[in-house]
């Protein structure tokens, strides 16, 4: 989806609007972008089974065990996508699962062997490109820090606008 299109806003309001237009255009292409860095990576190591989107799962589960729903409330994933690249993932053999104890219903999963090389192959990949966007003066730790502090804030008013809508 582009966001695109009129805003039929007074003169005075248009240039908000345009300007966080353009915001949202950017983080939409930005993700994107991330997407293919790591598919650009992976076809560089050799890793061609998984997509970006699987890789980028193995990265954010890490060390832990969680189950699908953890991941979605946690806002990494929406439902449908979660469950079937985790059962993906699953039969590749990047992630262990395991019913839980408590409730039968859910399914724990956890990194193999397989799945921490592909966690670290992203970990390695982003350490790289914060190497590189310091070194070359792209961003410091005061602009992470700012950009960071900005989309959180964006982050608690969608959220709240999805929450208290009805």
């Amino acid at each position: 989806m582009s966001i695109q299109g009129s805003t039929g806003l007074p003169a005075g309001e248009k240039g908000f609007m345009v300007g966080y237009l353009e915001a949202l255009s950017l983080v939409e292409r930005l993700h994107r972008l991330l997407l293919d860095v790591i598919k650009d990576e992976f076809e560089r190591v050799g890793v061609l089974e998984i997509n970006a989107v699987q890789a980028l799962l193995l990265f954010n589960i890490g060390d832990n065990e969680v189950t699908a729903g953890e991941l979605k409330s946690r806002g990494y994933y929406q439902g449908s996508n979660v469950s079937y690249n985790l059962k993906k993932l699953v039969e590749m053999g990047y992630m262990h699962h395991q019913r839980c104890e408590i409730d039968r219903r859910s399914v724990r999963v956890r990194l193999t062997e397989k799945g921490r090389y592909i966690r670290d192959v992203v970990a390695n990949l982003f350490g790289r490109h914060a190497d590189g966007l310091e070194d070359k003066g792209v961003l410091g730790p005061e602009g992470v820090v700012e950009i960071t502090a900005s989309l959180r804030r964006v982050e608690r008013y969608w959220t709240d606008q999805i929450r208290y809508i009805y």
